[in-house]
């Protein structure tokens, strides 16, 4: 299974859009979710949080510090 056709992916994009109004076309698993996207480390936690609720998956924000990019969000709400 590719990255784009994970459940998490498609959770992760449908939340960067409605919460975060990003331009779903500017949305993939290599877009940084800091340079490309404009998201700050506030926006990061709110979205982690948002992630946890929607997965039910415990995902410590200490680990959010070696995220970047989408892919990254994406193995770390799978690997937990």
């Amino acid at each position: 299974m590719t990255i784009e056709n994970s459940a998490i992916y498609q959770q992760l994009s449908t939340l960067l859009v409605q919460e975060f109004e990003i331009d779903p076309a500017s949305i993939s698993p290599q877009s940084n979710l800091f340079e490309d996207l404009d998201i700050d480390s506030i926006d990061a936690i709110d979205m982690l949080t948002r992630l946890r609720d929607l997965t039910g998956k415990d995902l410590p924000a200490d680990e959010l510090k070696s995220v970047r990019t989408i892919g990254d969000v994406v193995a770390l709400v799978e690997a937990n």
